[in-house]
């Protein structure tokens, strides 16, 4: 029964990421925000959002073995982000070379990319250099500057992003029955979505949470290794289906920001509340997964930002990356 409830509560997770997501793009096209700080921002954090809100559930729940989920929720998403995700992003562009107007070049804000990466490895970086479990003070002072550093990070990037995203590239606001026939939908309207989405996010991390533990138990293994794995394809990679087709498309801009944005608020938001309410005392495997998600993130870095296209070498790094760590937790 566990493991068909946990099934389901992948797909109320992603059913509500799915609305938030959609929601919260059309309220970044009405606010007229540019590209950069929707994909970056908006559409970021409502992919981001249901690990988040995963790793916050468990923090709340008595089970002792929770806080071991938390954790591997919190580093699992990032590491995935800067793995997988970008290697198959790189992959996309390879196979859609021919399509793409600009082939493997890359199209993308490079102000905001290059913010986005810097911020992912300076504080993904810190994080893993506080696994050893850093005293009580040390660890509420940087818990407090992550959450800071995101703040000023959005008014950065707000300020900064670029030109406002097309219609085009939109989805019909699934709320609105007129299904973009009588112009924009409504702005309440996308409010109420947005928080219907993220309602059944939140039940959804909860149903998540219980009998990912369960399972654990019956299976005895590590909570924290399944949450490593599990949470993160089941509640990142499905929403990043949205990037693949902008890369496509050629869309550079918001498939990039929706990656590289989301490692922003991983490596910040999420570990600043690990800071504050875990001894932040991280396991092998999820140091490994630090290591190896700032690994992806340096190539990143050096293979878009400094090369300004989509190398090869980087995409087979992101995908080997990836499977080392599951050889790893395995062996």
């Amino acid at each position: 029964m566990d493991e068909l409830l946990l099934v389901i509560s992948f797909a109320i997770v992603l059913a509500g990421a799915l609305l938030f997501t959609n929601a919260v793009e059309w309220l970044g096209h009405t606010l007229g925000l540019g590209e950069g700080a929707v994909g970056s921002v908006l559409a970021a954090v409502g992919t981001a959002a249901p690990e988040t809100l995963i790793a916050i559930v468990a923090l709340l729940d008595s089970d002792p073995k929770s806080e071991d989920v938390a954790i591997g929720a919190i580093v699992g998403a990032p590491f995935l982000l800067g793995t997988l995700a970008m290697g198959l992003v790189g992959l996309f562009a390879y196979l859609y070379r021919e399509r793409r107007p600009q082939g493997v070049n890359l199209d993308a804000h490079a102000p905001t990319l290059e913010r986005d990466l810097i911020f992912f490895l300076v504080f993904f970086g810190i994080a893993g250099a506080l696994a050893w479990g850093p005293p009580g003070p040390v660890r509420i002072v940087a818990g407090v500057l992550f959450l800071l550093a995101y703040l000023w990070y959005v008014r950065r990037t707000l300020i900064s992003g670029g030109e406002v995203q097309g219609e085009e590239t939109l989805k019909p606001l699934m709320f609105d029955k007129r299904r973009g026939d009588h112009g924009d939908p409504p702005a309440w309207l996308c409010v109420v979505q947005l928080l219907v989405g993220l309602g059944l996010m939140i039940f959804g991390a909860h149903l998540f949470v219980e009998h990912l533990l369960g399972i654990a138990d019956a299976l005895g293994a590590d909570p924290l290794v399944l949450a490593l794995i599990l949470a993160p394809l089941a509640t990142e990679l499905p929403e990043k289906v949205n990037s693949f087709f902008w890369v496509r498309e050629g869309k550079d801009a918001l498939a990039l920001g929706n990656i590289s944005g989301a490692m922003v608020f991983q490596s910040t938001i999420p570990i600043g509340i690990g800071l504050l309410f875990t001894h932040w005392s991280l396991s092998t495997n999820a140091f490994v997964s630090v290591v190896l998600g700032f690994a992806g993130g340096v190539l990143a870095y050096e293979s878009l930002h400094r090369s300004g296209r989509f190398k090869l070498p980087s995409v087979v790094g992101w995908f080997a990356l990836y499977i080392a760590f599951i050889v790893v937790v395995v062996v």
